[in-house]
């Protein structure tokens, strides 16, 4: 089976660096995941996703002239949340929450509902803290630099 671009592979976990995880793929060649390409969602670590020694399913993005591959698995998540609803595919299983709060329609766009509800809890949060902290300022200045002289 050769390599080529658009091709789905799968490769074993060689090494993980803080900027992604090299794969050794058939025929010997290795290709780098790029942390951008690791998961669907914010990579701070690619600990967090991979192990060495792990088998992973990989879609090839590139291969330049020196002879570099790029690898995907992001690739391959996006691909089955467009495939259709969740559940019957590789990618999302189960409820909403254990697919990151994404909620898929028609247009299959997610919709992340999650994001909104932590945002206004940091807003609401942010709100309250500001309202103490001027609270305790605004006392404080009634004092300060009245008397000079």
């Amino acid at each position: 089976m050769s390599i080529e671009v658009g091709s789905v592979v799968e490769g074993t976990v060689t090494g993980i660096t803080n900027f992604g995880a090299f794969v050794e793929l058939p025929e010997g060649k290795t290709g780098l995941i790029h942390i951008s390409e690791v998961a669907d969602e914010y990579v701070r670590d690619v600990h967090d996703f991979l192990q060495e020694d792990q088998k992973v399913q990989v879609k090839v993005l590139s291969i330049d002239a020196k002879g570099k591959i790029g690898l995907s698995i992001k690739a391959l998540q996006t691909k089955t949340a467009e495939d259709g609803p969740a559940g019957g595919h590789g990618g999302f299983h189960g409820p909403r929450a254990a697919r990151g709060g994404r909620d898929f329609h028609r247009g299959g766009r997610p919709t992340n509902a999650a994001f909104e509800d932590k945002l206004s809890r940091f807003l609401k949060d942010s709100d309250a803290r500001l309202t103490d902290l001027r609270r305790k300022t605004d006392s404080k200045r009634g004092g300060r630099g009245s008397r000079r002289g």
